[in-house]
């Protein structure tokens, strides 16, 4: 089931309330138990604007991602130049 972005944010802010529990907060939103510490690892609370937001740790996974896509399309095209200069370099010998 997908919930909301509004119902996240207000589980998440109920349960950091001191003398809520987790567990009573999933009870009365009426959502999967567990869910709420799921939820604390993928976002966070932007104290600015209120919105839900992935988490440090969110933000991280997905600059490795993308620094491992960006290293991987730099070998190829290593790789490649490595080939043309193999092919130039024996045409020029003959």
């Amino acid at each position: 089931m997908k919930y909301p972005d509004e119902l996240k944010r207000e589980a998440l802010n109920l349960a950091s309330k001191p003398g809520m529990s987790v567990a009573q907060v999933e009870r009365d939103l009426g959502i999967t138990p567990g869910l709420i510490y799921k939820w604390r690892q993928r976002y966070r609370i932007d104290e600015n604007s209120d919105e839900l937001k992935p988490s440090a740790e969110r933000e991280s996974e997905a600059e490795i991602r993308r620094l491992q896509h960006e290293l991987a399309v730099a070998r190829e095209q290593r790789d490649i130049l490595k080939k043309a200069i193999q092919v130039f370099s024996q045409e020029s010998k003959r």
